[in-house]
């Protein structure tokens, strides 16, 4: 089972300000890129349509603090780690290091939704095979 991943990417000119910093948003799309590739790590998407129904999920909180400006063609090392696990919702830490110094820190809040008869997403339980191979990380372990 699974509680923690690292990728490693490079900040793109398109993503940042005319000063060359990394724009305050994209920070929220690294993390779930971060997701995504933790997701497929373990032979998963983060969204499915299958003849047995749709489910993906969504976000119910995310949240970034920033210690230290990510500026064009920096390599940041993301390091993802399941905070918490519930029947229906991941909770992850994502921490930003360059150079091997922690320059923001991110958690999301994901819950598991599916699709209705009528169309609306409602909460539930994750599929089985994602909740085998997700595990919460030890009480006290940081990434």
């Amino acid at each position: 089972m699974a509680h923690s991943f690292t990728m490693t990417r490079s900040v793109t000119f398109a993503e940042t300000d005319m000063a060359g910093i990394l724009h305050f948003s994209n920070y929220f799309r690294y993390m779930e890129e971060t997701e995504h590739a933790f997701f497929r790590s373990l032979g998963f998407r983060v969204q499915e349509c299958k003849r047995s129904g749709a489910w993906g999920w969504a976000r119910r909180s995310a949240s970034c603090d920033y210690q230290r400006p990510l500026r064009y063609e920096d390599e940041v090392e993301l390091r993802l780690l399941v905070k918490e696990k519930r029947s229906k919702a991941l909770v992850y830490q994502i921490r930003f290091l360059l150079d091997g110094v922690e320059v923001a820190r991110g958690e999301v809040t994901a819950v598991c939704v599916a699709k209705t008869e009528d169309g609306q997403l409602r909460a539930t339980e994750m599929p089985a095979v994602v909740d085998a191979a997700v595990e919460a990380a030890p009480d006290g372990m940081a990434v």
